[in-house]
């Protein structure tokens, strides 16, 4: 598959909504590929910019090198001739990087690097590690700024000077301090793309600190309504976009808070509940309860979830 040039890849993921779809797996936690497949086939027919495999909603966390690249080759079979596909980077510098050779192998358009495994670091080190990943790859290369590696706004200021091929800051942190001032410094030289849990009630906020698509973990349960939410944001209607935070976005992150590490298990049950069968997480996450099951199927019902 030939390379999508960096550039290029910045300007697509800006044009809209952004999906990061779950991994399947069987009954013994094992990858399933077919019902992955089906769901990947299924979430490029409502029209996102970007496909983003392995990700945090996709278990990227709990799966091996070599899972993540089955993850990724299946991706980019099934739906890398109608979206770009990301494949992601994990743990330490050197498996992130090798990571990142085996995503550019197997044809993906870009990278997520997502943060390094346990450890704290200072900003050098980030910047070192982040390089380090950069020059492995060819490929564009967008940084999670998350939990053990936040970063500041001099420090992505010099990522984006020594490394030609990044072209993306996803935030999870939602600091608007930090956000205005690596936005003021950086501009448009990168991409910026909203992170946090449940990225959709922090969505119009941010529009306005250049963060103009976000990633969307509903969208692969109730893509209808995240699609129409995303256009609600984009044309700034704050009539609207608050009637379907109220209606949706608030009594869901209600079910989710309910327990540590809900924000993937809530997506698997969502799926299950509109037909699709998104079945179990792996540990350490653990998975709804059969009451708070209901109670999401329940809401998916007020605002029309579709199969």
């Amino acid at each position: 598959m030939t390379l999508t040039p960096p550039n290029e890849l910045a300007g697509r993921l800006t044009t809209g909504l952004l999906s990061f779809p779950v991994t399947h797996f069987d009954e013994h936690l094992a990858f399933d590929e077919p019902r992955y497949r089906e769901h990947l086939a299924w979430q490029a027919g409502f029209g996102v910019a970007g496909l983003f495999a392995g990700g945090g909603t996709g278990e990227g966390f709990s799966l091996t090198s070599e899972e993540i690249d089955r993850v990724v080759r299946a991706a980019v079979d099934e739906v890398g001739d109608r979206l770009p596909v990301i494949a992601p980077a994990t743990g330490g510098t050197a498996q992130a990087s090798a990571q990142a050779v085996a995503a550019q192998r197997a044809g993906a358009a870009g990278l997520l690097l997502l943060p390094p495994y346990l450890t704290e670091a200072s900003q050098a080190g980030l910047i070192e590690h982040v390089s380090a990943v950069c020059r492995a790859t060819d490929l564009g290369v967008i940084v999670y700024s998350r939990a053990n590696a936040v970063l500041d706004d001099d420090t992505v200021a010099e990522l984006a000077d020594r490394n030609p091929n990044l072209i993306g800051l996803k935030d999870g942190v939602g600091d608007i301090e930090r956000m205005t001032r690596t936005y003021a410094k950086v501009g448009d030289r990168l991409i910026y793309i909203g992170g946090l849990p449940t990225a959709e009630t922090f969505a119009l906020p941010l529009l306005q600190l250049g963060v103009n698509t976000y990633s969307s973990a509903i969208y692969n349960f109730v893509p209808e309504f995240a699609l129409r939410f995303f256009a609600v944001v984009r044309a700034q209607d704050r009539v609207a976009v608050y009637q379907m935070i109220n209606d949706f976005i608030i009594p869901y992150i209600d079910i989710r808070n309910r327990a540590r590490g809900y924000a993937v298990s809530i997506i698997k049950a969502g799926l299950t509940a509109v037909g699709r069968d998104g079945g179990r997480v792996r540990p350490p996450l653990t998975d709804l309860t059969d009451d708070e099951r209901a109670a999401l199927a329940t809401l998916i019902e007020k605002v029309g979830g579709t199969s």
